[in-house]
């Protein structure tokens, strides 16, 4: 009923990785206060082991009420109220075995915990695989009388009744369901291949810079040197980075080719056209919005080209090539220490009244987050909000720079919104889809961004924040959107039946590169590796939310800061709302339409305004 299906589990003790981690600040050990505290989930791997027993212990009373969901609303309500409770447990064992892994991958204890949990939603699925296939007996005109009668159902579960009732042409039954739950931990195989081989298997080289440093390039080595001012060391990176990467192709294509079977193996089994009508279908997310979104990207790809032409004159660079993307347009001589990111965020978050500074101003000021980076933590930064009745939990690798400060008001966007989903809706309905996951989060950084440039007392310092605007845009719209047109040529390909290899993706990654960059940007082939690189394509058309995310956080962060309180309670409803409504129409009724070409084609002008207000101050 509360769908645990492989993707659904996850989701709901999904973190957020947004981006990697960055240079700068001392080891967590150094800073105890600094860390997480976990004792808020368990006080130790006892406990924890003590629930996660109970909920395996639950699974057989679970499933002892097949048929019984049908016989009224009182036997239903009792039904839907049990699998909350044990569901709500499950994702507090979920979470806290997730978040111990990722606190060292080097510990293969946390690693088997975490493999243990996958298991448990495994089994959880399987025990109650019967409730849809029931619901779906019942009819819609029973289950609405049901509704109707019973205020449990009516609260918390008619949602999810409908929701249900809606997908009927996809579901099985009650042992169609059941197989599909139990193949859901093998079918996760290739997500968790990829990954070890990324953390444990490739032996990422050491290079020694030009002023003589030597850095070990994995995935957190490349991503803190990336933007290297040297542009002779940006290409070494480069050239060692995906050389080495290069060197797996094929086993990393194996991996994705058998994610990719998987999805189409679903889909069809489900009677789904193909694999993106499955994926929006959870949400009831038009296919038209991923569409138009790719088309008025494509549109607006001259704007992209310009960028990377005021990059080059900017970086005086003769040419540019896919290694001169990072490097700011001018440096910012400016640190920024964990408590300097507090006081700014929480100015710069203003706009959306007291009570939201309040809030955030007490959050960031408990132990809720582990925000340094050090030998063995899983890199990138994220938000896990997922268990209802605990705060959210924040993992981040901050340097002392802008970019750190920026993912600390993006990672608080997310606590935030969980917050406010579970202050106003019950459990069952707090936990947002992920196409508006990033929506608050983008709109932080928007207003960070403006508030910076607002504080700007130099040329030197506005154009800087300038281009960390475009800098944005381009990663989480433009790239965004290009990793969405691979994701769909992929499943595409798979749906064909066309052979899938490190090989062929890595052609057709390249032929992106080449497009969206423009012909006047060198684009060198063992770079188009870098789709490897990416672990969200291990999930399930996740990626192209983002670029749809930054498009409504941009349209309500203009909103908020052209007009007054109206703007700002729409937005703070939009937050509020978690889950209780398909996302594009909670966003509808806050006047966003995201089947509209017209949001997308709005952030690209403006993005192109950013890059006329950048040539002005030139002059």
């Amino acid at each position: 009923m509360i769908e645990l299906d492989r993707r659904g589990a996850l989701r709901l003790a999904a973190a957020l990785p947004l981006v990697s981690a960055l240079p700068g600040l001392a080891s967590a050990a150094t800073n105890d206060l600094a860390a997480w505290d976990l004792t808020d989930l368990y006080p130790d791997l006892a406990s924890w082991e003590t629930a996660r027993k109970q909920v395996m212990d639950a699974l057989p009373r679970l499933a002892a009420y097949k048929g019984t969901l049908g016989q009224s609303a009182e036997a239903m309500a009792k039904v839907l109220e049990d699998i909350s409770a044990v569901t709500l447990k499950a994702i507090r064992v979920y979470t806290y075995a997730a978040l111990k892994a990722d606190e060292d991958l080097r510990i293969a204890p946390n690693q088997e915990r975490q493999a243990q949990v996958q298991d448990m939603f495994a089994a959880f699925g399987e025990a109650t695989a019967w409730t849809s296939p029931e619901i779906l007996a019942a009819g819609k005109d029973k289950v609405e009388r049901f509704i109707a009668s019973n205020d449990a159902l009516k609260r918390r579960f008619a949602f999810s009744l409908r929701n249900t009732l809606r997908k009927a042409d996809h579901t099985l039954d009650t042992q169609g369901e059941q197989i599909l739950a139990a193949a859901s931990s093998p079918l996760s195989g290739p997500g968790t291949i990829r990954e070890q081989l990324f953390n444990s298997d490739i032996p990422w080289p050491t290079i020694t810079l030009s002023d003589g440093r030597e850095t070990r390039l994995d995935s957190q080595g490349y991503s803190l040197t990336r933007d290297a001012a040297n542009r002779e060391d940006r290409k070494k990176v480069f050239d060692a980075y995906f050389g080495e990467m290069g060197k797996f192709e094929s086993s990393l294509g194996a991996a994705m080719a058998a994610k990719l079977k998987g999805d189409v193996f679903e889909a069809r089994i489900r009677k789904y056209p193909n694999s993106l009508a499955m994926a929006q279908a959870d949400d009831d997310v038009p296919e038209t919005v991923y569409r138009t979104l790719v088309s008025a990207t494509n549109e607006g790809l001259p704007q992209l080209h310009r960028y990377f032409q005021l990059r080059r004159k900017m970086l005086k660079l003769p040419d540019i090539h896919y290694y001169d993307i990072y490097p700011p347009l001018v440096s910012l001589d400016r640190k920024f220490t964990l408590a300097d990111m507090r006081n700014i965020t929480l100015k710069a978050v203003a706009p959306l009244g007291p009570d939201y500074v309040k809030q955030l101003g007490e959050a960031t000021a408990a132990r809720w987050m582990d925000p340094l980076p050090r030998p063995g933590k899983t890199s990138g930064a994220y938000m896990n909000g997922s268990v209802y009745d605990v705060h959210p939990y924040l993992l981040l690798n901050l340097g002392e720079n802008y970019e750190g400060l920026s993912t600390y008001a993006h990672e608080w966007g997310h606590a935030m919104h969980s917050l406010l989903a579970k202050s106003a809706q019950p459990f069952e309905l707090a936990d947002y889809p992920t196409f508006t996951a990033e929506i608050a989060s983008t709109c932080n950084e928007l207003l960070l961004t403006d508030y910076m440039l607002n504080q700007a007392k130099t040329k030197q310092e506005r154009i800087y924040y300038l281009g960390m605007r475009l800098e944005g845009l381009r990663g989480t719209y433009f790239r965004q959107t290009m990793f969405a047109e691979f994701e769909l040529k992929m499943h595409e390909m798979a749906e064909a039946g066309q052979g899938l290899s490190g090989e062929s993706l890595t052609r057709v990654y390249l032929d992106l590169l080449k497009r969206y960059h423009g012909p006047d940007f060198v684009i060198d082939e063992p770079y188009a590796i870098e789709w490897a690189y990416i672990p969200h394509f291990f999930s399930f058309f996740y990626v192209y939310q983002y670029a749809t995310s930054i498009t409504a956080g941009t349209w309500f962060a203009n909103a908020i800061l052209k007009g007054g309180k109206a703007e700002r309670e729409r937005y703070l409803d939009v937050l509020r709302a978690g889950g209780s409504d398909h996302p594009t129409a909670i966003l509808k009724r806050a006047g966003l339409d995201m089947t509209s070409p017209q949001p997308y084609r709005d952030l690209i002008a403006g993005f192109g305004q950013t890059i006329d207000e950048i040539e002005s101050l030139l002059g």
